[in-house]
């Protein structure tokens, strides 16, 4: 039997996608513990898993691995890498940035970097190829230093949105509520995908009046939503998830099931 063309009366691709600062690996017991990391980030079978704070032989404080290297080997992903600190020192260079992990094609990775002082910040974008169609997915970290440079930092992020990326999805932490002013630029672009899942768990436990908030930071006491996933239109969102971090990191990770329209 042929298999029908991709294309609006085909049903939309399911892409199970992660957002996760890691902490550089380093767990609410102040241990650096790259297996503990990777056996959560596997037991949630993702499609694309974006990282923030991944440390490339960076020093001690992440035992001058290769994070990035060492996770898409233990789980069998392709690799991109988006630094935000590339320094020059003795024996080679450290990094400090984004990563994405896919198990399915990668066919265009570039970093950006974004404007603003203090600690560099970049975007990743890249574009996975799905079975019948392409998404963009740009990871990144924003700034903690100020709304107005949050603002500029959103602002370049919609521009590398351009009409030719159709479908695409922006995730990272962004250091500041979904509903925040300087995130006007983002939402002229994109949807909230938490806001617009069909179905919505998290880690609220017994504090009923954050139900389904989607708190994501600190991890022991979660009380901020920085961790977001926004999806342009042709993404429908299935599903969306704060993960039990396992004190894995200073956060908890957010799993979206999305739903890419076909043939785009």
């Amino acid at each position: 039997m042929t298999k029908p063309a991709p294309g609006p009366d085909q049903p939309p691709i399911p892409v199970r996608l992660v957002t996760f600062n890691t902490h550089h690996g380093v767990g609410a017991d102040a241990r650096h513990d790259l297996p503990r990391l990777a056996t959560l980030l596997a037991s949630v079978d993702a499609d694309v898993i974006c990282l923030q704070e991944v440390d490339r032989h960076y020093g001690p404080r992440s035992e001058d691995v290769d994070q990035a290297l060492l996770l898409s080997r233990a789980l069998d992903m392709q690799l991109a890498w988006g630094p935000a600190i590339d320094e020059q020192r003795p024996g080679g260079r450290r990094q400090y940035g984004n990563a994405l992990l896919s198990r399915l094609p990668i066919l265009i990775s570039d970093v950006h970097r974004l404007p603003g002082g203090g600690e560099p910040r970049s975007a990743l974008r890249t574009m996975v190829e799905l079975d019948g169609g392409a998404l963009w997915v740009t990871a990144t970290h924003l700034t903690t230093r100020s709304a107005e440079e949050r603002g500029a930092q959103v602002a370049a992020l919609a521009a590398l949105h351009t009409e030719s990326m159709e479908t695409g999805v922006l995730v990272g932490d962004f250091n500041t509520a979904p509903d925040a002013p300087e995130l006007d630029a983002l939402r002229q672009r994109f949807t909230d995908a938490w806001r617009l899942a069909r179905a919505r768990d998290d880690q609220a436990g017994w504090r009923l009046w954050q139900s389904d908030a989607g708190h994501t930071h600190p991890a022991r006491s979660p009380h901020r939503r920085i961790d977001q996933v926004w999806v342009s239109p042709g993404v429908a969102v299935a599903g969306a998830r704060v993960l039990d971090g396992g004190g894995a990191s200073d956060h908890l990770p957010v799993v979206v099931d999305l739903e890419v329209r076909s043939g785009v």
